[in-house]
């Protein structure tokens, strides 16, 4: 499977920005957050009409905690070609990544803990096993 990247855009960690990647298959989109304080990837589903459209929600990073944060970084969003896998990358490297069809999302940090959404009720913990979803 590969990788289409969607967006691109230059992040220096603790400056507000939102990136916002439309899934190519339609309905549903990942979305990068900073805030200023927090990094956040969220797995949103255009078709929700009504209430939140954000169905699950992976910290990135805490900002304080970032050693490098005065550096720019490049910020990438991909999608697989059935458009239903997600990956985040911060130069180059993976960082996040939402299944919409498994309703699981999965990050460096492995937090927070999942809530009640009902997505993510496997472990958050990265593996091997998610990079693979992208090979």
């Amino acid at each position: 499977m590969s990788l289409t990247i969607v967006a691109r855009e230059t992040l220096k960690v603790g400056q507000p920005l939102v990136v916002d990647a439309d899934s190519p298959a339609g309905r549903y989109a990942a979305v990068f957050e900073d805030d200023g304080e927090t990094g956040y990837f969220y797995a949103v589903d255009t078709d929700v009409e009504e209430g939140n459209p954000v169905r699950d929600a992976l910290l990135v990073y805490v900002a304080a905690d970032v050693t490098d944060a005065q550096l720019a970084s490049t910020l990438e969003i991909g999608w697989s070609d059935d458009g239903l896998k997600a990956l985040l990358l911060i130069n180059d490297e993976p960082h996040a990544a939402f299944d919409f069809q498994r309703r699981q999302g999965w990050c460096q940090s492995g937090q927070p803990a999942a809530g009640g959404t009902g997505w993510s009720a496997g472990s958050r913990a990265w593996s091997d096993d998610v990079e693979a979803l992208f090979d």
